[in-house]
């Protein structure tokens, strides 16, 4: 059978299409997904045990908060690999409680390049990715809207086709680049591109406001979430009161003069 050709190319079309693509394919899957390590320039911020939660994280104690320290998240066992992870425990939290119990590290960051990897245990689990602080990427089982799953909450669709489903490991690798300002005033919103599971979710959003008010992280009290500050914050990770775990989460801290995000 002979294979249709368009004057101008000397292979198949469908041969070209492929080889176009590769490259922009390969260079991503090498530094995304579950299991991506972290480069020498990165920091490891959360490798699944007691130890590096304690070392790297504490309470947020924001409006809501209503836990103490030392922090009550556990280490368990990895249902999947037999390795260790972190579970969103606190019973400040039960209840749907945000706010009450989240954790973020104890460094603050601008622009940074970011990997977590997330477990929900159960299906309607529900927890969080605060970037800075602010801006959070959801993780919410069986949630396919705009405040779903992978969405950059309120801001993007959810990419819920590249959800693997509750009791597997996921993975968001971001690059984010901080709000920028001049004498005071923002004069450049937030930049992320995700990348969820290894597929390319969102390239370059440009993020309004801090959604869920004042419990929710940095500025979500200043003007409606909309007065936000040129301030750097940390990586915060909520507890609702549902079982999700973490592990291998890491950060390579960035200067993005450009405001591009793309990997």
């Amino acid at each position: 059978m002979m294979v249709p050709m368009f004057p101008a190319l000397s292979r198949p079309w469908f041969l070209s299409a492929a080889l176009a693509l590769a490259p922009c394919v390969a260079a991503a899957d090498a530094h995304v997904g579950v299991g991506a390590k972290p480069p020498k320039d990165a920091v490891l911020l959360l490798d699944g045990t007691r130890a590096s939660l304690d070392a790297n994280w504490t309470y947020w104690q924001g409006p809501g908060f209503a836990s103490s320290l030392p922090i009550q998240w556990k280490e368990v066992e990895d249902p999947v690999d037999g390795g260790r992870a972190i579970m969103t425990f606190d019973p400040a939290s039960d209840g749907g409680r945000y706010g009450a119990a989240d954790i973020v590290t104890k460094k603050e960051f601008r622009d940074f390049r970011l990997h977590v990897e997330f477990n929900v245990a159960k299906p309607g689990g529900n927890s969080g990715v605060y970037l800075q602080n602010r801006y959070e990427i959801q993780v919410l089982d069986g949630d396919k809207t705009s405040h779903g799953m992978g969405a950059i909450i309120n801001e993007t669709p959810s990419p819920y086709h590249a959800y693997k489903g509750a009791g597997t490991w996921n993975a968001y690798d971001v690059t984010f680049r901080a709000a920028r300002f001049a004498e005071g005033k923002r004069t450049e919103r937030a930049l992320a591109t995700v990348y969820f599971n290894g597929v390319l979710a969102h390239t370059n959003v440009p993020i309004n406001q801090v959604w869920g008010g004042p419990k929710s992280g940095i500025d979500g009290g200043n003007d409606g979430g909309k007065g936000i500050t040129d301030k750097p914050g940390g990586l915060k990770l909520q507890a609702e009161g549902h079982d999700v775990r973490y592990r291998n989460i890491w950060i390579r801290e960035l200067d993005l003069a450009r405001p591009d995000t793309r990997f």
